[in-house]
């Protein structure tokens, strides 16, 4: 028979005829109801991604002040004000910044443009001058695309544009940093001392220590000397700045190679989009560093 310290009935004698007259009325008194089961929490919906990763990829801002407008409570999801960087959103969800709302999901678009000189190579200029963007097709008129890395005013060359904003951000992450190749016209004979001193590594004169830099220089019938360089270092206007305290004058500087994509025979002006062959390089080429 079982006592209540097993867990049985509330009589400890069950088997006596009282204790058995008041089991029969216990049993045969109304029950309370059991309480209802506690509701379930929703788990997080594991499709779709990071809110903060959208606004990235959108090419509006980096990851990091996505963060900070999202904890500022200044980004929306389908009208509701979200302060959750890590909240979980589909492509069909609708994200806004302080009201405004972001393009939805493009097409991912990844094109090679060949910088004339004398044109910006940002997205707009307070100046009025002309941007890479000025120089694009009507057909990617309506894309957000932005230029990754940036060319002097006078410089030309090859300069990636895209709306992928997750590439753009690791391509110009010191970390990820590609090599960039050059081809630099310089007034006269280049001497092996000038040369030797890039190869070596130089002290600017604003006091930058520059990495060694591959170079090869060529005779030109003009008398001018081609100079070929490579740089593996993110320093702003790093060549002017060695020609200058090289004296050397530079007539033409341009960059004709980003890590694994050449420029060739694209003329000034002109785009292209990127080949998936050269896109997966590119990847590639960001992933192993």
């Amino acid at each position: 028979m079982e006592d209540a310290s097993s867990g049985g009935t509330p009589f400890a004698a069950a088997g006596r005829p009282a204790a058995r007259d008041e089991l029969r009325a216990w049993q045969r008194s109304p029950r309370l109801p059991s309480p209802p089961p506690a509701e379930a929490v929703p788990s997080p919906d594991p499709s779709g991604q990071r809110l903060n990763r959208a606004i990235a990829e959108c090419g509006f801002c980096s990851r990091r002040k996505a963060d900070e407008l999202i904890f500022a409570g200044r980004v929306s999801v389908n009208g509701v004000v979200e302060t959750h960087a890590g909240r979980r959103v589909l492509p069909e969800d609708s994200i806004a910044v302080d009201g405004a709302p972001l393009p939805g999901s493009q097409r991912k678009l990844y094109l090679m443009l060949h910088k004339p000189v004398q044109v910006v190579s940002t997205a707009a200029d307070p100046d009025g001058r002309p941007t890479v963007l000025t120089l694009l097709p009507a057909e990617y008129a309506d894309t957000r695309l932005f230029p990754v890395g940036r060319l002097d005013y006078f410089s030309e060359g090859l300069i990636l544009l895209t709306n992928d904003g997750q590439l753009s951000q690791r391509l110009m992450h010191p970390r990820h940093h590609l090599p960039k190749c050059y081809e630099v016209i310089v007034r006269n004979i280049v001497s092996q001392k000038a040369l030797q001193i890039m190869r070596s590594g130089m002290r600017l004169a604003e006091g930058d220590v520059l990495r060694p830099v591959e170079v090869t220089a060529r005779s030109m019938a003009s008398g001018c000397t081609l100079l070929r360089m490579v740089l593996r270092q993110g320093v702003n206007r790093q060549i002017r700045r060695m020609c200058r305290d090289l004296d050397l004058t530079i007539l033409r500087l341009r960059r004709v190679a980003i890590g694994p994509l050449q420029l060739g025979d694209l003329p000034p002006g002109r785009c292209r989009p990127l080949r998936e062959a050269e896109l997966a390089a590119l990847r590639q080429a960001v992933k192993g560093r």
